[in-house]
């Protein structure tokens, strides 16, 4: 090979490196898409309440598997994507399964929550890709916030999912839902039987429901699932009722 040819395949080379590593990031990119369709009048009643943009809180509340996380987290993507929204706030009450310790967790607050949050990144997963999934966390695009460190904080052109909310207090609800700024929503997701702080009468998600009925607002949606919601293998019903749910 000539001295001329090996400096242009060099040159080549070194401009197809630099264009993979100046690829920008694309927030519309996906590994795939994934439609959004309810399967039971309740959903579509979620759905509705969550692309309905005078709804600035949305409650939903019931059993396990209904789909009150995965498609609250579906339509927040799709937001970001289309820029409804600039940022999307995940946050979750710091309690473990039966209050069950796992001792210290090592890393930044991203990692220390990862064990909580984990459930919201499954579906994000869906969406994105590992290598576009840090990049969100980099930017803060994506930004993991727990409960201890809201307060202050005005979280504007965002949404906001506030998953397992019957493990929070009272303040921690009144603390979150106050966050919200200009052309932002908070989802707020629970299930009142699979409450693991059980020596605490203050519940947050209960007392936030009564609330809601006693003052309505035409600016909060509630959303009750059933047992004919649950989307799960038939046989989560049957241990659901056995459980007396």
């Amino acid at each position: 090979m000539s001295r001329k040819n090996r400096a242009l395949e060099s040159q080549q080379q070194s401009t197809k490196m630099n264009f993979e590593n100046a690829i920008p990031f694309d927030r519309s990119r996906s590994r795939r898409e994934v439609p959004i369709i309810p399967k039971t009048i309740t959903q579509e009643k979620y759905l509705l309440a969550l692309n309905d943009d005078s709804k600035n809180i949305v409650l939903a509340y019931g059993p396990a598997g209904t789909g009150k996380t995965y498609l609250a987290m579906q339509v927040a993507v799709r937001a970001l994507r289309t820029g409804v929204c600039t940022k999307l706030i995940l946050t979750r009450p710091a309690v473990a399964v039966e209050e069950e310790d796992h001792g210290f967790l090592p890393g930044d607050l991203n990692q220390k929550m990862e064990p909580w949050t984990r459930p919201l990144f499954d579906v994000l997963r869906e969406c994105y890709s590992p290598r576009e999934i840090e990049k969100l966390l980099d930017e803060q695009t994506v930004e993991i916030s727990p409960l201890a460190f809201v307060r202050g904080r005005t979280f504007k052109d965002a949404w906001i999912i506030f998953d397992e909310a019957q493990n929070s207090t009272s303040n921690q609800m009144k603390a979150i839902l106050t966050r919200l700024g200009a052309n932002s929503k908070i989802v707020v997701t629970g299930d009142l039987n699979q409450v693991d702080r059980r020596f605490v009468k203050d519940n947050g998600l209960l007392d936030f429901i009564r609330r809601a009925k006693e003052c309505p607002s035409s600016r909060v949606a509630s959303v009750e699932y059933s047992l004919r919601d649950v989307q799960r293998h038939p046989v989560v019903v049957d241990v659901l009722k056995m459980y007396g749910e």
